[in-house]
Formats: structure tokens, C-alpha cells, sequence
């Protein structure tokens, strides 16, 4: 490949990213809630529709796009069996050893700083609203990477409006 006529693929990576969020029941008010969640207590006038504003332009961030759009792909390569045993197995039963999942989460959580981190260590644990329905899907669809990558969107867009209001 060419890489100095290269164009990064920006808009598509987004439009990818948004549609297979959409594919999965995730919105950006769903997002945005858990964001809300978040940093309330911090910031007492802040409105879901400030977090959606936030949520959607931490989407536009092509680091996090990156990570997103190999989540995603894992997640649906896995659910088609199409990844190659034993990452295969190891994927469609969320193994808790993997940690591969949270990584990629964390590398999103991280663009806004070490609150982006702390804030997504607690939703994983928490795993609230569009979360843990994720999480607990038992539908026969993998969700192992999308329910962390969910919790690192919102943990950055926490991030970002925390950097905003101090």
C-alpha cells in the first residue's frame, strides 16, 4: 500500500462504529446516561443532553474509532465462528483471564486522561443501563468486547466533561 496518497478513512470508521452500535440496541442516549451517571455528583448542572453532545464528539475520535471498530469486529467475527479455536472459545465465553477486551477498553478510556481509566474500572464494575443488558445477553451473540468498549465511551465522555468543568 501507498502509504503517503493514504487517506485515513475518518467518516466511515465513524459511520462503521455508529452503525454496529446501532446493530446491537446501543444509542448514544444509552451512552450518554451512563456518562450522566457518572459525573452528576461532580457537576450538578449538567444534562443528559450535554453528555449526549459529549458522547458523540468522543466518538469522533479516531483513536478510539480504531479500538472500537476491532472490537466490534471481534465481537461479530466471534458470534459467525469465524475467529480460530482457542481464541474462539475464549471469546464466546467472555473468559475472565482474557483481559484483552479490557485492554482495548482502557486504551479508549485513556485518550482523556487517568480519570477516563478510574471511571471506566467503576462501570465495568458497576455495569449499569445498556452494560450489563449487554453483558448478560444470552441470545447466542457475543457481546465480550462491546459491553467494555460501551463502558469506555462513556468513561471518556465522563473524562472529558470533568476536564471541562474544572
Amino acid at each position: 500500500m501507498d502509504t503517503h496518497t493514504f487517506k485515513y478513512p475518518d467518516k466511515a470508521a465513524h459511520t462503521f462504529v455508529i452503525q454496529a452500535l446501532a446493530d446491537k440496541g446501543v444509542t448514544i442516549h444509552d451512552i450518554a446516561t451512563i456518562t450522566y451517571n457518572l459525573q452528576i455528583n461532580y457537576v450538578p448542572q449538567l444534562t443528559i443532553e450535554e453528555c449526549e453532545i459529549e458522547t458523540k464528539e468522543v466518538l469522533r475520535k479516531r483513536e478510539l474509532l480504531n479500538n472500537a471498530m476491532v472490537a466490534l469486529e471481534l465481537d461479530r467475527l466471534a458470534t459467525a465462528g469465524q475467529l480460530k479455536e482457542p481464541l474462539l472459545s475464549i471469546v464466546a465465553n467472555d473468559a475472565g483471564v482474557f483481559g484483552v477486551d479490557e485492554g482495548l477498553a482502557l486504551n479508549m478510556a485513556n485518550i482523556y486522561g487517568t480519570i477516563g481509566v478510574t471511571n471506566y474500572g467503576y462501570v465495568d464494575k458497576v455495569k449499569e443501563g445498556i452494560i450489563k443488558k449487554l453483558d448478560t445477553d444470552k441470545s447466542g451473540v457475543v457481546n465480550t468486547f462491546i459491553d467494555d468498549m460501551v463502558g469506555a465511551i462513556a468513561a471518556a465522555a465522563a473524562a472529558k466533561i470533568a476536564h471541562k468543568y474544572a
